[in-house]
């Protein structure tokens, strides 16, 4: 490996990281309620970061702002004993995502090229519609989690961020692979 390659994790380990943390949260609340749960998931996320870093020696951004979002909320949630604050958490995130994405592209900085780079290669108009497609998608379920919490039980709401925001999410990436497809970049060859 040369110096400027950085470690990737293997994409097991990397779903059970990222996975991980919501599944313990959802079987902590089904077996002791929503204050252990949120207890649970601020643990998880930290031991899920620090083993990221351990695995890669960095820290990937995304998984820090939510790390650190989840720790305020989840925080807030058990000092004043108020479920409310872990509810509007996932909304803070996907509208913070959605947002930064798009004043990334204002400012003429496709931000998912930077950060999936690694993993794809594809022209700027690429990145530029990845970029929109995924704004809006995190906007979109912004939306959706407060429509959520605000009218159903927090089980329900429990429920949905684990069997309706991941399956959304998978879906939504994998009708995605036309669009890599078509603005795949290739690498130049010495042919060229």
């Amino acid at each position: 490996m040369t110096a400027s390659e950085k470690p990737q994790l293997n994409p097991i380990v990397k779903i059970a990281l990222d996975l991980g943390p919501l599944v313990l949260f959802f079987v902590a609340n089904s077996r002791f309620g929503i204050f252990t749960a949120t207890a649970t998931f601020m643990v998880a996320v930290l031991a899920a970061l620090a083993a990221s870093y351990v695995l890669t020696r960095r820290l990937p951004i995304m998984p820090v702002v939510t790390a650190i979002i989840v720790l305020i909320f989840g925080g807030l949630t058990l000092i004043l004993h108020n479920d409310t604050f872990i509810k509007i958490k996932p909304t803070i995130i996907y509208a913070l995502f959605g947002a930064v994405l798009l004043g990334g592209l204002a400012v003429g900085k496709p931000l998912l090229g930077i950060v999936f780079d690694s993993l794809f290669h594809l022209t700027a108009e690429g990145w530029r519609k990845l970029t929109v497609r995924w704004a809006l998608f995190f906007l979109v379920l912004a939306v959706l989690n407060e429509i959520v919490w605000r009218n159903t039980s927090t089980n329900i709401w429990v429920d949905f961020k684990v069997f309706g925001v991941m399956p959304l999410t998978l879906v939504f990436g994998a009708l995605q692979y036309p669009l890599l497809q078509k603005y795949a970049a290739t690498p130049a060859t010495a042919e060229e």
